[in-house]
């Protein structure tokens, strides 16, 4: 059970996030996140424990753009003691994505496995959450041509990620 928002506006959302997390700290206290996208960059910050402690004035200035999400987290798989599964998390290839996740995949070992031998790529935590990314990742590159991302490829990712 994790709190997880997102907000897309005309105005800087950073403290729109944060006080949403505020909100949901009763969904997840072991570690907080926001994601900011300001154009084609990510501004990320987060770390482990309450709302309040991650996040300090310098960490907030930091956050610029008009869309993006927050996570708090409350560990059900993975690694309880790990803030590198923190949340959201990032992959950069093939394009950068930022994923937050609330659930729990079933299958979670075996996918890590198939990412590592199949679609050789490394996942770094225990975390299901940046087994997901990675799943969709892959998908995505599957079903988009060269660097131009249609909404099509998308859902056909989407149900990649689905088949398996």
């Amino acid at each position: 059970m994790c709190g997880l928002l997102g907000a897309v506006a005309k105005s800087p959302v950073n403290q729109l996030l944060y006080d949403g997390l505020q909100v949901l700290q009763h969904r997840g206290q072991d570690a907080a996140g926001i994601v900011t996208a300001d154009g084609p960059n990510f501004h990320m910050h987060k770390g482990g424990g309450l709302v309040r402690d991650v996040f300090r004035t310098r960490d907030m200035r930091l956050l610029v753009g008009n869309s993006g999400i927050g996570h708090c987290r409350y560990p059900t798989a993975g690694s309880a003691n790990s803030f590198d599964e923190a949340q959201p998390m990032y992959v950069n290839s093939p394009f950068g994505i930022v994923l937050g996740h609330n659930g729990n995949l079933t299958n979670s070992d075996k996918l890590k496995v198939e990412l590592f031998r199949q679609d050789l790529r490394h996942v770094n935590t225990n975390s299901d959450s940046e087994v997901l990314l990675n799943v969709f990742a892959h998908e995505l590159q599957k079903s988009s041509v060269g660097v131009n991302l249609t909404t099509e490829a998308i859902f056909e990712a989407v149900k990649g990620v689905h088949r398996r």
